[in-house]
């Protein structure tokens, strides 16, 4: 069984015990969360259900696992033969889930 969800304007397709990196959510660390933002649930066979664009009363629940920072990417500007150039370094903040449970079909 899967579903694809929505969250921090990205989608993602999830099944039970998956371990997914999202935007980072205002929850606790070790809290239970609903992500009601559900755009299609399957069973694996022919039972599939595809909202318009969501899902009416299904959400996926999920445990908050961490709260951390992503590996740093580097940012270069660089123009040449004008001696232009500008480093910048990013760490995106991202939050880590814990699939338990997807509404049945």
């Amino acid at each position: 069984m899967h579903a694809v969800i929505r969250t921090g304007g990205k989608q993602y397709r999830v099944a039970e015990g998956d371990v997914l990196r999202v935007e980072k959510l205002d929850a606790e660390a070790g809290s239970t969360i609903e992500l009601s933002d559900v755009l299609l649930v399957s069973d694996g066979g022919d039972n599939v259900e595809i909202g318009t664009p969501l899902l009416d009363g299904k959400s996926v629940s999920a445990e908050v696992q961490q709260h951390a920072r992503a590996d740093k990417i580097e940012v270069v500007k660089f123009k040449r033969r004008k001696k232009y150039r500008r480093r910048h370094g990013h760490r995106q903040h991202y939050t880590q889930l814990k699939i338990t449970s997807i509404p049945g079909v």
